[in-house]
């Protein structure tokens, strides 16, 4: 997929048109896991083609572990190797995040969205990197963030040459363990960052280190939270889907079923209708 190819994944972001859907496990956790993953995706995905752009979504290397004997991935040239095979054999775009510049080049060779960490998101130098690409940068909001800091992220990128910025929400930190969501704000970060939004339903759900050497999370509220941005109007939505998150390499307590993304996957159709 060329740039403009990749580019035009965000264009005609409506409420009339298909939203975007970044949905794949949260890490790389082997060949087979991850091509049997876009298999059962896909397979739900069929029939969707006119209400959601689906990007496979996973990680090559976790850097942001809770403990440092935290399971990463399978590391970055094993990663790049099996999502290649991912987009060849499901004709499906990919995103995944990059967390040092030096990244940036080589795995746009291959993925259509490099996607920054919240906790990176004002890393002038990796965002630079990300837009000298021509990729999409998909920049999620650090968790410190007010809506309107959003904007500045979003200048860097595009100021550096990139033309196409996503925004995801993944909730913010209010006190120890905390993330909340607050649609209000996320209605201001629709008015206020300059690019389309999407929800971060299962980050968003995440308890950090709630499990002491782990995360925590509440995957059953996963949905609930998709259905409130949905109404709020949001452009599309980020969900991180495993076939047995609790044996999951990474964030597995917020982490859906390919049975819950299905039956979500109705709900937020009926629920855009609301928007405003």
């Amino acid at each position: 997929m060329s740039s403009n190819q990749s580019i035009s994944l965000t264009t005609g972001l409506d409420r009339h048109g298909p939203q975007l859907l970044l949905a794949g496990p949260c890490a790389i956790e082997s060949e087979a896991h991850a091509l049997g993953m876009a298999e059962q995706i896909a397979r739900i995905m069929e029939s969707r083609t006119e209400q959601f752009r689906w990007v496979y979504k996973s990680s090559f290397d976790k850097a942001n572990r809770t403990s440092v004997s935290s399971p990463r991935g399978v590391g970055l040239e094993a990663g790049l190797r099996i999502l290649e095979r991912v987009k060849a054999e499901y004709n499906v775009p990919i995103v995944t995040d990059i967390h040092e510049s030096w990244q940036a080049a080589e795995v746009a060779d291959v993925v259509d969205v490099l996607q920054i960490p919240a906790y990176l998101c004002r890393q002038t130098d990796l965002l630079v990197a990300a837009a000298k690409t021509g990729r999409v940068v998909n920049v999620k909001k650090g968790q410190f963030l007010s809506p309107e800091d959003m904007r500045h992220p979003v200048e860097k990128v595009r100021e550096s040459g990139g033309e196409a910025v996503l925004v995801t929400e993944r909730g913010s930190c209010f006190g120890y363990n905390a993330l909340v969501v607050d649609y209000a704000g996320l209605y201001r970060l629709k008015k206020n960052a300059g690019a389309p939004i999407i929800f971060d339903a299962t980050h968003s759900v995440q308890i950090p280190g709630g499990q002491g050497a782990v995360s925590g999370g509440r995957r059953e509220v996963a949905p609930l939270m998709a259905a409130a941005a949905a109404v709020v109007g949001v452009d599309g939505f980020f969900m991180e889907v495993h076939d047995n998150p609790d044996e999951a390499f990474s964030d597995g307590p917020n982490q859906i079923t390919p049975a819950m993304l299905e039956a979500l996957l109705n709900k937020l159709v009926i629920a855009r209708d609301l928007a405003p």
